[in-house]
């Protein structure tokens, strides 16, 4: 089985379908920045992760696309306003929302698209109790990350953050959409209790290997690979998991240096290579990836309990994805 070409499958679907409801409208210029991001790619990892997971309960796709679009319409919400916070310029190689089009018109699209995210679930045409199930999961999902999101500013005006704090962090910020899509993938298809807690399980380890991975990437890719702004995580001071077991276990000049560069808005691109280097100098880039590999194999044990199947299979090769993938 190649999984690309499993995922291109099920996402040429979906880009179909997304097409087909992100239609323009007026005023144009707001439904052109709202359409930026979406429309410009990505990964689509959250709905084929919904499609995948009601195939694995033996539901029907076509049940499960209302809430993979409602998916990424969030996930994209998510990215415009986190690019404003964060001062990125690049998104998917392409300038982001509120560089093209200002940062007032890009806080109303990313409103845009929260708000469509709800308005497309309402074409689920299932039974009316899954269709408030689902409706409450995105409900919860959605303000797990909004909490995830002021926590993870937050944790950049403090000198110090645990490990625990940074794993709930990243739990509510990322794992929250990947659990709804696990968990609510096997709602719409259908799936017993024990396959919709294996399944939401599965979502909240991937998403926490995922997002250990993705820290990892943004200092250690280069900008035409990834997509994106290098680097800005230690120029904003973030608190990832390598930066948190650095600066818990930093002394003396180690100390010294990542205080003078961490957080600067102004390092230069030497700047964070020095700091990278000294992150695997104390072992933390180690450390990270050995967890993320502990949380990839949480993963696949969550899955067990599902029969064999393509999908499944499909599943398990995505937590394998999520630790060793180059963007």
């Amino acid at each position: 089985m190649d999984l690309k070409t499993e995922l291109k499958k099920r996402t040429d679907f979906f880009n179909i379908e997304l097409t087909n409801y992100i239609k323009n409208g007026e005023p144009k210029i707001l439904y052109d920045a709202a359409r930026h991001l979406p429309m410009a790619g990505g990964k689509r990892l959250r709905p084929a992760i919904s499609m995948v997971s009601c195939e694995a309960v033996l539901g029907d796709i076509k049940n499960v696309i209302p809430l993979a679009i409602s998916l990424e319409l969030i996930h994209n919400f998510t990215l415009v306003h986190d690019d404003i916070m964060d001062k990125s310029n690049i998104r998917r190689n392409i300038p982001t929302v509120h560089k093209k089009y200002g940062e007032p018109t890009a806080i109303i699209a990313g409103d845009l698209l929260f708000a469509k995210s709800f308005e497309v679930i309402h074409n689920f045409m299932g039974d009316p109790d899954v269709f408030k199930r689902l409706n409450y999961k995105i409900v919860e999902g959605i303000r797990e990350v909004c909490e995830g999101q002021q926590l993870d500013m937050e944790f950049e005006k403090r000198n110090s953050v645990t490990e625990e704090e940074y794993l709930e962090m990243i739990k509510k910020k990322t794992s929250a959409l990947f659990m709804l899509a696990a968990e609510g993938g096997s709602i719409a298809g259908g799936g017993t209790d024990d396959e919709d807690i294996g399944l939401r399980n599965y979502g909240r380890y991937l998403g926490l290997a995922f997002q250990i991975r993705d820290d990892y990437l943004d200092m250690s890719s280069d900008e035409a690979t990834l997509g994106k702004d290098i680097g800005n995580d230690i120029r904003n001071g973030k608190k990832t998991l390598i930066a948190v077991h650095s600066i818990n276990n930093a002394s003396g000049q180690d100390k010294n240096l990542i205080d003078s560069i961490f957080g600067n808005l102004t390092a230069s691109k030497q700047d964070i290579k020095k700091v990278y280097n000294l992150f695997q100098e104390i072992g933390s880039v180690e450390y990270a990836k050995n967890l993320a590999y502990t949380y990839c194999d949480k993963a696949k044990k969550s899955i067990e309990i599902l029969k064999d199947s393509e999908a499944k299979r499909i599943l398990n090769e995505l937590a394998e994805y999520s630790i060793r993938r180059e963007k």
